[in-house]
């Protein structure tokens, strides 16, 4: 049975790599409708990313790959519970509903420490989309999202960044200044997706800073290779002074023998 299961996910993985999208889409629908969480991630991916599919009409396609993104969520797939939110957040499917996409977001920050998820919280806490504006908790919740993943630490700069510029002119507020700040209406300024923009700029010129510095690094000329150390002369030994040769004893003279 299992292998079955396998072969009937590769033939239907075969038809979506050839581009037979409505082959794949039904054979996915027949194994999800079966209780399979990949199958059902399948389908909800395909009527989410692809517009080849023509089984569904176009009104149908949304609101059924959030069927099957809430299936595959209640079977513990990360990726569908943060669809799950994004499809409340933005309204596709159904209606924008903010305090919904939280308790998504929320789900999968605490049970499956989504990056992604809290992320999106930090994001959702700076404007006070269907939670309390907070600015403390934002950074909080982006700081925890640079840690559960070294892909987030980008998008995470350059959110703080944004968020510094934000809490500056909440803090000028507080210190009686409202007159001046009310004058810097930076959505009426520069259009309510000023902070896409910021972060546009900050982006640029953080890669405009890495660029140079690799730029500079690669010119630099290289280091002489260091040189070994020299030994050290040893001094010399004086010379041993000759011993002063020593005097043969030599035998007395032998008297001549008297003639007799």
């Amino acid at each position: 049975m299992e292998r079955t299961l396998v072969e009937r996910l590769m033939t239907a993985y075969g038809s979506f790599r050839d581009g037979h999208m409505d082959a794949a889409l039904v054979q996915y629908l027949l194994l999800a409708e079966q209780g399979y969480e990949v199958a059902q991630s399948n389908v909800a991916f395909i009527l989410d990313q692809t517009e080849e599919a023509q089984i569904f009409s176009e009104n149908e396609t949304y609101p059924r790959a959030l069927l099957h993104w809430t299936r595959a969520a209640a079977q513990g797939y990360t990726v569908a519970r943060i669809k799950l939110g994004d499809y409340h957040f933005y309204g596709y499917g159904t209606d924008v509903d903010y305090e919904t996409a939280v308790i998504h977001y929320r789900l999968a920050s605490e049970q499956q420490h989504s990056a992604q998820a809290m992320f999106n919280l930090g994001y959702m806490h700076e404007k006070g989309l269907g939670i309390k504006q907070d600015i403390h908790l934002a950074k909080r919740f982006y700081d925890m999202a640079a840690e559960a993943s070294p892909d987030a630490q980008v998008p995470v700069f350059l959110a703080l960044c944004k968020l510094g510029l934000v809490y500056t002119l909440q803090y000028l507020h507080d210190l009686n200044m409202s007159d001046l700040v009310s004058q810097v209406d930076l959505d009426q300024l520069l259009g309510p997706e000023w902070d896409l923009y910021l972060m546009t700029v900050i982006a640029l010129l953080l890669g405009t800073v890495i660029a140079y510095r690799q730029r500079q690094h690669q010119a630099a000329p290289p280091r002489p290779p260091a040189r070994p150390p020299q030994e050290q002369p040893q001094p010399e030994a004086p010379p041993q002074p000759e011993a002063p040769p020593q005097p043969q004893a030599q035998a007395p003279p032998q008297a001549e023998e008297e003639q007799q």
